[in-house]
């Protein structure tokens, strides 16, 4: 929101300074983002040309001599076709920068004469787009004189940033309000004097939808003439970035930021029949005021009279019925639309107006008759014309409606630590426009129209804070304690900082992606479960919520590969949504690694390239994270296969018994990648954090291992001839159940198949870590041991010892 000193001063009656200004909005919530206090501007002078002859070496170059008004003429070399003597312009010297054409002027030669300076155009100070002349002022504007404090363009222009909760605050009188609450001045009240209409209006308004449009005001001038608006009018408006059009076009503009009060002039000889506020039909068009065509859902609302559409509500009006130079009959509406309709509108049709911004918080619904009052008598002084009277359609505003809210004084005190009396208290809101009533410790409050934000006592007391001052609540330090606390953090932000930094050890760097993603993305990964589909995405292919973390991790890992990073890491932990309660929210670790970034190495290097990513990466990554989040890890089953969108022979589910999965990882499926449009090679994991089973507790004091063995540990190798579909690892659970109490530790050490192995055969060798606790055994203990776990294998996996 932007704005002018002058401007704010048309309603605050302040001798308070710019820094002071700007230090109180910030302390009460309207947040200073920038102050332009035109410095640009402040070298430019006046000055009067006093000769004016053709160059001697260029047809269209004259030499000026210029009278700056220090007494000591300067000679300028101009182009311009309006230069003569006795002109009365803006002179800027050398060492000035021009911002028109981003240049620090300097003493030149132009075709063989000097030039000291230089005679601007319009466009060379920004003031409009005019630069076919230099400017041109009265000949009894001040030579000497600083040119913007003349012609009043030294006026600082203030920028807020505003909380979409303070609508009221999206136009200067309601920011002069809260200003003059906090102390800083005396709030002109601005009565606004009803115009006297003659005859009716001879067009009417039908509301189709009046869950979209609460109130429609309409009103015809006759008789206006539409030409620029004034000087003054269009200063303000280019101070703020807008871009005056015509006297009628910008006394709606000037309203929407001075009373936030937008309004649409249509020009009445285009408008067929009676206007009526409808949905549209899918499909329908519009040719808008920006030049461009829109497509209309049929949720959006629009205005239309027996053509077609001619403004969409609340966000822009059409250019077919738009009002130019050659209006001289004009229709002026106001109305009061359905905030959450106007944004929906506006969002899905990538339009921003300033219009929409003010619609889609709400608009003060008693403002809006005055406000069409207002436009009316500013259209008849800039344009003339003979006005009807109003025509209302739809519901009108009632004081009735007004909330009223209990405010107990005391609990300013409770809820700030601020120490404010109860008639202070009370004094503030009033001044906000709020009506007290009644005494003792809970009073009633008349909450004002244009406060839709208002809703029960925190609401006041916040209000009370920021007038009162933020910055006279007392730090406070934090208690100390005795002893050390108990655990702070929950277990589900003690596993994500674990994974977190687990996986940044392992060198994949962490993303953050959306929560939304393609539809079609969604279903690749959600194995036939209910998708989650936005009401309002705020794009096409931000429409589902993510089932899993996999989509956008992938998507992360191609955009890179796109822009020359083939070999990523990616990782991300974060919720996953599997339905629609809170409980279907997932807390997952999720990574994805691309091309050769392996944790060993990746890329080119001069000993041999590395291998490309594979399905064992993704494993170790994601037993690391189990391993980190406190999992069984030795209890764990690895199940072959994993979700449609893993390579079904380059995949596995991680489980902890037969029914609680922990986690899947794989190489992504050929027909996956090709869906997403994405190349590989790809593999990734996913782990549920949420599934990985509490700790058990231990004791608070750490004692003494007294299980350590005196013995050396013996490793035996054992091969068994297996079918081929057997798992490696059901091989070392039933060594390793062989004789628990011994048997310290099983793994593979080699797998072969071969011919010599006979069909549909393969060769898996284990390593026995054997620890002796009571004694030191005996040969014939390893025997009978390693028998055990021969007969172990036999029974469990048909294996044989191979000779």
């Amino acid at each position: 929101m932007k704005f002018t000193l002058s401007w704010l001063k048309d309603h605050l009656d302040t001798e308070a300074t710019l820094d002071e200004i700007v230090e109180t909005l910030t302390s009460i919530g309207l947040e200073v983002e920038s102050v332009d206090d035109k410095a640009a501007l402040k070298p430019f002078v006046i000055a009067k040309v006093l000769t004016a002859e053709k160059h001697p070496d260029a047809d269209k170059l004259q030499v000026l001599t210029v009278d700056t008004g220090d007494g000591k003429p300067v000679q300028v070399v101009c182009g311009a076709p309006n230069a003569r003597a006795g002109l009365v312009g803006a002179f800027a010297s050398p060492g000035t920068y021009v911002p028109g054409i981003d240049v620090t002027l300097s003493v030149g030669k132009i075709r063989g004469v000097e030039s000291h300076g230089m005679m601007c155009s319009e466009r060379e100070l920004q003031l409009s787009d005019e630069h076919t002349g230099i400017i041109d002022l009265p000949q009894d504007a001040p030579v000497g004189e600083s040119f913007a404090k003349w012609a009043r363009l030294d006026d600082p222009v203030i920028e807020i940033g505003l909380t979409p909760n303070r609508p009221d605050c999206t136009g200067v009188y309601g920011i002069a309000r809260d200003l003059a609450a906090a102390g800083l001045g005396r709030l002109k009240e601005a009565g606004v004097e009803r115009v006297t209409g003659e005859g009716e209006c001879p067009v009417r308004v039908h509301i189709e939808a009046p869950d979209l449009c609460r109130t429609f005001a309409l009103r015809l001038v006759r008789g206006v003439k539409n030409g620029p608006s004034p000087k003054w009018m269009q200063q303000r408006l280019t101070a703020i970035g807008l871009r005056p059009i015509n006297a009628l076009v910008d006394i709606t503009n000037y309203l929407t930021f001075d009373r936030a009060r937008p309004l649409h002039v249509f020009d009445a000889a285009k408008v067929k029949g009676d206007l009526v506020v409808r949905r549209a039909a899918a499909g329908e068009t519009i040719l808008a005021l920006d030049g461009r065509e829109y497509t209309l859902g049929a949720e959006m609302c629009v205005i239309a009279d027996d053509s077609g559409i001619e403004s969409i509500a609340g966000v822009m009006g059409g250019e077919h019925s738009g009002c130019d130079e050659n209006t001289t009959d004009v229709l002026i509406e106001a109305a009061v639309w359905e905030p959450t309709s106007v944004a929906r509108t506006g969002r899905d049709l990538g339009i921003i107006t300033d219009a929409r911004y003010r619609n889609e918080r709400g608009i003060d619904p008693a403002f809006n008759e005055p406000g069409l009052e207002l436009a009316t008598r500013m259209v008849m002084e800039l344009c003339g014309g003979r006005p009807t009277q109003t025509y209302v359609a739809g519901r009108r505003y009632d004081p009735a409606e007004r909330k009223v809210v209990s405010f107990p004084a005391a609990e300013v005190k409770r809820l700030t630590g601020l120490d404010v009396p109860g008639e202070e208290s009370l004094s503030i809101l009033s001044r906000l426009g709020f009506k007290p009533e009644g005494s003792g410790e809970v009073v009633q409050v008349t909450v004002p129209s244009w406060r839709p934000d208002i809703d029960g006592k925190a609401d006041l007391v916040e209000e009370v804070m920021r007038i009162h001052g933020v910055n006279r609540i007392a730090p406070q330090p934090m208690i100390a304690k005795d002893a050390v606390g108990g655990r702070i953090l929950t277990t589900a932000q003690i596993r994500t900082r674990l994974a977190k930094r687990t996986l940044a050890v392992r060198g994949m760097m962490e993303a953050v992606t959306w929560s939304f993603i393609p539809e079609e993305h969604a279903r690749l990964f959600s194995d036939n479960r209910k998708l989650i589909k936005l009401a309002n995405p705020i794009a096409a292919d931000m429409s589902t919520m993510r089932p899993s973390l996999l989509p956008g991790l992938i998507a992360a890992a191609q955009r890179n590969a796109d822009r020359g990073f083939a070999d990523v890491a990616l990782f991300e932990v974060s919720g996953t949504y599997e339905g629609e309660r809170p409980e279907d929210q997932r807390r997952v670790a999720a990574g994805v690694r691309r091309g050769t970034a392996r944790l060993e190495a990746h890329g080119r290097h001069w000993s041999g390239n590395a291998a490309s990513v594979g399905v064992f990466d993704a494993k170790a990554d994601a037993f690391a994270v189990l391993e980190a989040c406190g999992a069984p890890v030795e209890k764990l089953q690895i199940e072959a296969g994993g979700p449609s969108w893993y390579h079904p022979g380059r995949s596995g589910t991680i489980k902890l018994g037969p029914q609680k999965i922990l986690g899947t990882f794989g190489e992504f499926h050929p027909k996956t990648l090709e869906e997403m449009d994405v190349s590989g090679p790809l593999c990734g994991f996913e782990i549920y954090l949420d599934a990985i089973p509490e700790p058990k507790a231990r004791p608070t004091r750490t004692r003494p291992r007294l299980d350590l063995s005196p013995f050396q540990a013996v490793k035996r190798d054992f091969a068994f001839v297996v079918d081929r579909q057997v798992e490696a690892a059901s091989v070392t659970r039933a060594a390793a159940a062989a004789d628990k109490k011994l048997i310290a530790d099983v793994n593979v050490f080699d797998v072969f198949e071969g011919p010599a192995l006979g069909p549909d055969k393969k060769s898996i060798a284990i390593e026995v870590t054997i620890q002796p606790i009571e004694r030191t055994l005996a040969d014939e203990d390893f025997e009978a041991l390693a028998g055990r776990i021969v007969e172990n294998v036999g029974k469990q996996t048909g294996g044989v010892l191979r000779s």
